[in-house]
């Protein structure tokens, strides 16, 4: 009984397990809609062409992308700049399972697929699924060249730039006739005047029209760009060749050279002939020497070498024998080089596009000649603004009262420094510049007037006293500015907006903080003139300078005015040490490379004439800048020649360029 209930169990049980395999082997709904694994995959047109080149894209070779590169450009398909612009930046991704490319974004710890042909998200997979083609740098601008075609009429106008810079880079001819296409249909002013200067130089180099090229030449003439100069210079280049007779008809030939010359020597001539190694007479002796036995060299006695002819018989048995290797000696060249022509000769095959170069180069050699003597005239000048900015202070004390300050330039010193310190209180440049140039007068105004109250008035009419006390003042305050800032040279940082250059062309510029100097020292010009003939300090000034004592007489304290006028000039000068220090490096001894300028610009312009500072200055700029033009590996030259011509001009105008006229040109 007991064996019986045990075999209906069996029974049922093995009957369960068949119908819970039948079940499970049975497909659901949702696996009858999804493709199974053998399911054919269908490829969009992109990807057909991609599969293609497959192996080429994979291998990323530089040497055999360019095939894989051309067969997606020259599809034709609306997703051509999608995948190349995906390829160039990296983001083309192979998957392993199938062989397939798409363009993979990184999203989590997966990445998603996007299909080249729909652009939409294909599938979600780990990174061990796929392989990232990784083009190098010289792929990448065979890619960029390839996209250019595209990028030249898309609707961002950046990437219209863009394509317009990697033409640049690298021009090619075949992108000529695209690029001349998207000049009629662009839009943008600027874009289409940068196509359409590219197309003129990409013409120059590759074009096939003998007569567009010179048009395009002519169109470029007297442009200082430096590419203008890139796309001429090839066309005049030359290379030396050897003809066998006279030079052919078709080749384009600058000029004929004859062996032996400076253009051309025998040896370099000779070497052109693709003859046999050139053996000079001194190797030729050396040669023999080095080879005599038994008194005998080849079978010529050593006695007889001394004539040329039987050193090259020597020689001749030498190489006969296998002794020395085969060489040309002196008449073996002559040999070579008769009956042949040697020409400089223009890498550019047709004469008159070279003539068309070599007229548009000499127009912008022209054009650049002129710009440079613009730009050393703006130089000139910027120099001449900080001459005067540090000087007109010195024609107040100096000029104006007599009175030798060799601490003028410690005023400077004072003046950088307290743009210094503003600066690390006042974090904001702009802000801190405009605030050091009234605290730098006030610091040195006090200076001045405590320097002139306990030193200077005790020494009026005592030249050489008053240089020697000022003298000693000057090194105190250096070692002073030491011990306070140490040796190290402090930075004062211009503002941004004078952080740039105003440039006309590639040839003329200049920095926008020596334009600001320029224009600051005009404006101390106008308050210098300003101070002298419409205020009261100005006119008791003039009053004290020309007679003290009838100043006295009629009411002016001369004390007063002195005090005065030299705490004006050395507040001056503390914002031109604010000015120097935008564009040099504060340090202790900041003031002492403009203290000699500033004294050879008031006495060469006219002692007591601000205008005559003016002209001074303007001078001795041009002549620094001038000489510096003529030597500029060595500044202290410059500055020796012209303190060297400052002593010959005032040998023959002792008084300036402005001399003082009248009472006070007597004192």
């Amino acid at each position: 009984m007991v064996k019986r209930l045990l075999l209906v169990v069996l029974a049922v049980l093995c009957l369960a397990t068949q119908v819970v395999a039948q079940d499970a082997a049975a497909p659901t709904d949702a696996e009858t809609t999804a493709p199974g694994p053998a399911e054919e995959v269908v490829l969009g047109p992109m990807q057909d062409v991609l599969q293609s080149v497959a192996d080429l894209i994979a291998e990323s070779s530089r040497r055999t992308i360019q095939p894989a590169i051309d067969a997606v450009a020259g599809s034709g398909l609306d997703t051509v700049p999608f995948v190349l612009e995906t390829w160039q930046a990296r983001d083309m991704w192979q998957r392993t399972s199938d062989g397939l490319f798409f363009k993979a974004v990184k999203s989590g710890d997966t990445y998603e697929l996007t299909d080249f042909d729909t652009g939409e998200v294909v599938a979600t997979v780990t990174k061990d699924e796929i392989d990232q083609i990784k083009p190098n740098s010289g792929i990448q601008g065979l890619i960029g060249s390839a996209l250019v075609a595209f990028q030249l009429n898309d609707p961002d106008p950046a990437k219209r730039r863009a394509a317009l810079a990697s033409l640049e880079r690298n021009a090619s001819a075949d992108l000529l006739a695209v690029l001349r296409a998207s000049i009629e249909t662009e839009e943008d002013p600027d874009i289409k005047a940068r196509k359409e200067r590219l197309e003129k130089l990409i013409t120059i180099t590759y074009g096939t029209d003998p007569a567009n090229r010179i048009a395009a030449i002519e169109a470029v003439s007297g442009d200082l760009d430096v590419s203008v100069r890139g796309a001429l210079n090839p066309l005049v280049a030359t290379r030396i060749m050897a003809f066998d007779g006279d030079v052919p008809e078709d080749v384009n030939v600058a000029r004929e050279l004859r062996p032996g010359t400076e253009a051309l020597s025998r040896e370099d001539a000779y070497a052109l002939t693709d003859g046999e190694p050139f053996l000079t007479d001194a190797d030729l002796r050396n040669l023999l020497q080095a080879n005599i036995v038994d008194g005998a060299v080849g079978g010529v006695p050593v006695s007889e070498l001394s004539d040329p002819e039987r050193r090259v018989a020597a020689f001749d048995a030498l190489e006969a024998a296998g002794t020395v290797p085969p060489a040309a000696t002196e008449e073996d060249v002559d040999a070579a080089l008769d009956g042949m022509t040697f020409a400089s000769v223009y890498a550019e095959p047709n004469a008159e596009v070279t003539e068309a170069a070599r007229a548009a180069l000499t127009a912008i050699e022209t054009k650049v000649g002129l710009n440079q003597t613009l730009d050393l005239g703006l130089d000139a000048l910027s120099l001449a603004s900080i001459y005067f900015l540090a000087a007109i202070g010195l024609a107040i004390t100096f000029g104006v009262m007599g009175v030798i300050n060799m601490a003028h330039g410690e005023f400077i010193m004072m003046g950088a420094y307290t743009g210094y310190v503003v600066q690390q209180i006042v974090p904001n440049h702009t802000a801190s510049i405009l605030l050091a140039i009234p605290l730098a007068f006030a610091v040195t105004f006090a200076a001045g007037v405590a320097m002139e109250r306990l030193v200077i008035r005790f020494l009026y009419n005592r030249p050489l006293e008053t240089l020697l006390a000022t003298f000693g003042i000057s090194i105190a305050l250096q070692q002073l500015a030491k011990n306070i800032f140490g040796t190290q040279a402090r930075p004062l940082t211009s503002p941004d907006w004078l952080g740039g250059a105003w440039t006309l062309n590639d040839v003329v510029s200049i920095s926008t903080v020596r334009i600001a100097i320029f224009v600051l020292a005009l404006i101390f010009l106008a308050v210098f003139l300003f101070i002298m003939k419409r205020t009261r300090l100005g006119l008791e000034t003039r009053a004290v300078t020309q007679n003290r004592g009838m100043a006295s007489a009629m009411g002016i304290n001369p004390e007063r005015v002195n005090m005065l006028t030299f705490g004006l000039g050395s507040g001056i000068a503390g914002i031109a040490g604010v000015a120097i220090g935008l564009y040099a490096q504060v340090t202790s001894e900041i003031g002492q490379a403009y203290i000699v300028q500033s004294f050879m610009t008031v006495v060469v312009g006219g002692v007591g004439n601000i205008w005559g500072t003016l002209l001074g200055a303007g001078l001795i700029g041009i002549l620094q800048k001038g000489i510096e033009w003529f030597n500029p590996s060595n500044t202290l030259a410059a500055q020796t020649y012209m303190i060297i011509f400052i002593i010959i001009f005032i040998q023959f105008r002792p008084r300036g360029i402005i001399a003082l006229k009248g009472r006070a040109a007597g004192d």
